[in-house]
């Protein structure tokens, strides 16, 4: 957009909310058709320029997120939402805010790796444009799996963040679990995979959700091919509740001797903490247990998260003390 359109869209956007003028009396000062005007409003609301905000009149949001933020060590995010909100309302206005604050926190010659999933998928839709220069996006996880490559669609949902942002894209072609650990141990000698995983350790922002084993609404590596039968014994033999970028978790937070985590390929949460802020973006009852694992890892920085799924969380940390990962940004 020229410099003279974005001082329109600037002029239309500031009379209509800020002067509460009508659209005609917008035209005429601007020399211009209501239509355009309404093409302006519409542009400003699309760039970033408006952001609109419902905020329910009661609402125990903030200080659901002050109560995580303090009990976590975390900064939270806690989306107002209506108790009777369905999971898909509960995602959108969550994804919303987390398309948001992703685009208020990227920014030129940053590094931003993203892992994929139903929630990120959300979240991509909702990206305003932001052109950066010399920025990066990288894949987090590998996609294939045993019905289908699954590289496609994670080709696609990374692609979304690297073109609202002007960003090089570097994709993880390899699968979210090897059959064996010492494939994955050779595979990771290559020098096509060492640069990827070199662009990942050098990233800036992490973003993710959790998966969740169970509930009505499945996590995608749950429900796309990515593990057999015998996988699924064995995740519930050793007590797991969820994974992040395809690492599994047990309800305290535990991972390292989980034996799928040896063939998974995506960051552990010990290679994500070594990232300055890993923004966790979660809606649904299903995700509390998962979620509260991740936080007990200590792989979270950022949390975005429904109001419904905040009150159920606190609730859930009420029965242990969870540990404290780092202190709030003030």
């Amino acid at each position: 957009m020229d410099t003279e359109r974005e001082q329109d869209v600037l002029r239309a956007a500031s009379m209509y909310y800020l002067q509460d003028l009508k659209m005609e009396v917008i035209a005429r000062h601007l020399g211009t058709s209501r239509s355009t005007v309404s093409r302006l409003i519409k542009r400003a609301r699309e760039t970033g320029l408006v952001e609109i905000t419902l905020r329910p009149a009661s609402t125990r949001a903030p200080g659901l997120g002050r109560s995580l933020a303090a009990a976590f060590g975390i900064d939270a995010y806690v989306v107002p939402v209506p108790d009777h909100a369905s999971h898909i309302e509960r995602l959108e206005q969550v994804s919303m805010t987390a398309a948001r604050l992703l685009s208020s926190w990227f920014d030129s010659d940053m590094v931003l790796g993203v892992a994929w999933g139903t929630t990120l998928a959300s979240v991509s839709r909702y990206l305003a444009p932001k052109p950066t220069r010399g920025s990066a996006v990288v894949q987090l996880n590998g996609a294939a799996n045993m019905r289908t490559s699954g590289i496609d669609y994670a080709s696609d949902l990374i692609s979304s963040f690297g073109t609202a942002f002007g960003a090089a894209v570097h994709h993880f072609s390899v699968p979210a679990f090897f059959d064996f650990s010492d494939t994955k141990a050779a595979m990771w000698r290559e020098r096509s995979v060492r640069r990827v995983l070199d662009m990942q350790r050098r990233a800036d922002i992490a973003l993710f959700s959790v998966g969740a084993v169970a509930g009505a609404v499945p996590s995608h590596v749950y429900s796309a091919g990515y593990l057999d039968d015998a996988d699924v014994r064995v995740l519930h033999d050793e007590g797991v509740v969820g994974d992040v970028c395809t690492v599994f978790l047990r309800a305290d937070g535990s991972w390292q001797d989980v034996p799928l985590n040896a063939r998974a390929t995506g960051p552990t949460p010990t290679e994500l903490q070594r990232l300055p802020r890993r923004v966790c973006v979660v809606a649904g009852d299903n995700k509390v247990a998962p979620l509260l694992a991740a936080l007990r890892a200590g792989v979270v920085t950022d949390l975005v998260v429904d109001e419904v799924t905040a009150g159920l969380l606190a609730d859930s940390a009420e029965q242990a003390t969870p540990r404290r990962t780092r202190a709030p940004r003030t």
